[in-house]
């Protein structure tokens, strides 16, 4: 094992997209566990659109400090331990940040570290069965609470919490439409995922788009993106919607001199007593294994196919992130140290 430790380190409060400068490569001595700590070797990263809100400023998790290791979920193989509820050799999970090392004494600013079951790959967690996954699950049946016969409206529906949503409403007995960027997610999302509609809001006139797959409205928005994609959606609501507000990645990049246009359609939730509500998953943590099951389930039943974005190379941490706000990845992004 190597002697020293790579770390991204926050260099500057990202001004638009996020930028290579906006981060430092720091090399230093390797990390030394103490009594009732162990030393993780990290072997995967998540990225998550959220990531862009904590090195922003604070949202519901503090932010990013300046010269801080970047917030990001982890798996890794403990390789040396002090600690006894940790052995050497195992896969743990937890929100290690953006470095090879790390010392740990089982728990992290978002909750504890846990050991990996051992049939659940690292990509499995850190997708379906983490809070990609889990958000779906949440968002989907607590919040927008879909029927049997509902239309449901998927935004972002190739990337890694959308391409999820839209299988488990399917599986729910609903008509579900999806909307992505280009042909060849859109072909994913219908003949791997299993929409029964997807819409290329590239090819514009999304609200149109809508209104003719879904003439009598859609009952359940499950809203990934906001701006222009979200004010189409409540253009075309049915009576008495519910509106998931889950992310809103079109805007995350946003400056003061860019800001995305301001809804124009709001009203219409008014006119169809609808309602639109926004939640936090981290809110759903002592429910994790009643969402984990039902996902286990619906895998196990042929009902849920997963897609993994896999980069590789640590050194390519910031043009990973990037990679989701420039609508390269399809699926769960991961990246592989």
């Amino acid at each position: 094992m190597t002697s020293m430790n790579r770390r991204w380190l926050l260099a500057q409060r990202p001004q638009g997209m996020v930028k290579d400068s906006d981060f430092t490569l720091d090399t230093g001595p390797m990390p030394v566990p103490g009594e009732g700590e162990f030393l993780v070797r990290l072997t995967h990263f998540s990225f998550d659109p959220t990531q862009r809100g904590w090195l922003g400023g604070d949202t519901y998790l503090p932010a990013v400090k300046i010269g801080d290791p970047v917030r990001a979920g982890g798996i890794g193989v403990v390789v040396e331990s002090h600690h006894e509820g940790f052995k050497p050799g195992q896969l743990v999970q937890g929100t290690f940040g953006w470095q090879e090392h790390v010392v740990s004494n089982g728990y992290t600013e978002t909750g504890p570290v846990t050991i990996l079951h051992p049939g659940i790959t690292p990509e499995q967690a850190l997708g379906v069965f983490g809070i990609t996954g889990l958000t779906a699950y949440f968002g989907l049946t607590d919040l927008g609470q879909p029927k049997p016969g509902d239309t449901v409206l998927v935004s972002g529906a190739a990337g890694a919490t959308g391409s999820v949503v839209v299988q488990i409403a399917k599986a729910m007995g609903c008509t579900v439409i999806g909307i992505a960027g280009g042909p060849d997610k859109c072909g994913w999302v219908k003949g791997t995922a299993g929409a029964d509609a997807c819409i290329d809001y590239r090819a514009g006139n999304v609200a149109r788009a809508i209104r003719e797959l879904a003439p009598k409205g859609v009952h359940v928005v499950f809203e990934n993106v906001g701006g222009e994609i979200l004010d189409a959606a409540l253009a075309n609501l049915a009576m008495r919607a519910r509106i998931v507000l889950c992310g809103g990645i079109s805007s995350y990049n946003d400056t003061g001199e860019s800001r995305s246009h301001g809804l124009q359609n709001y009203m219409n939730i008014t006119v169809m007593r609808a309602r639109m509500e926004g939640f936090i998953v981290l809110d759903y943590a002592k429910r994790f294994g009643e969402g984990v099951q039902a996902l286990a389930a619906l895998i196990a039943q042929g009902k849920l196919k997963t897609a993994e974005d896999i980069a590789e190379g640590f050194e390519n941490c910031p043009a990973t992130l990037r990679r989701l706000f420039e609508g390269k990845n399809l699926g769960k992004q991961l990246l592989k140290v």
